[in-house]
């Protein structure tokens, strides 16, 4: 597999990837937290804007939410909003479903091993949970 260089397009195409295959992962955190950690430094480098806020389509307790809508080179993610970014961004209203990114290829691993590069942020080797282990009963007065 080839190691790609962390320019802006493949940066993006690996978020879309991560967090295409976050979406169904069976331990989706460390997949967002790469994604988060990404679009952050990109932000600061000025490598990515904020475009403005998004209700939210599936928004928790019910109570209307809204997202930062990020624009990465030709494809755009939601983050959730601070404080600041109520009071400094337009409201864009509900999200429009016409709008799609680009459909990209790109395995999984080559995607988190870039953006592991490019951020610094290694993942740690999920322990194995204790099996469990049946009690054994023994008769009154034996001992094994």
């Amino acid at each position: 597999m080839e190691r790609l260089e962390p320019t802006i397009d493949n940066l993006a195409k690996a978020i879309f990837t991560v967090n295409r295959h976050a979406k169904t992962a069976l331990n989706p955190s460390f997949l967002y937290l790469l994604k988060k950690k990404t679009i952050a430094k990109l932000l600061k480098e000025g490598k990515a804007r904020k475009v403005g806020l998004h209700f939210s389509r599936n928004p928790k307790y019910s109570q209307q939410q809204s997202d930062v809508l990020v624009a990465i080179g030709d494809y755009y993610f939601h983050i959730p909003p601070t404080k600041e970014d109520f009071a400094n961004l337009p409201h864009l209203g509900a999200l429009n479903d016409s709008y799609r990114n680009p459909v990209t290829r790109m395995p999984l691993s080559q995607a988190k091993a870039l953006l592991q590069a490019y951020t610094g942020i290694k993942e740690l080797p999920h322990q194995r949970k204790k099996t469990y282990q049946k009690p054994v009963f023994k008769r009154l007065g034996e001992s094994y």
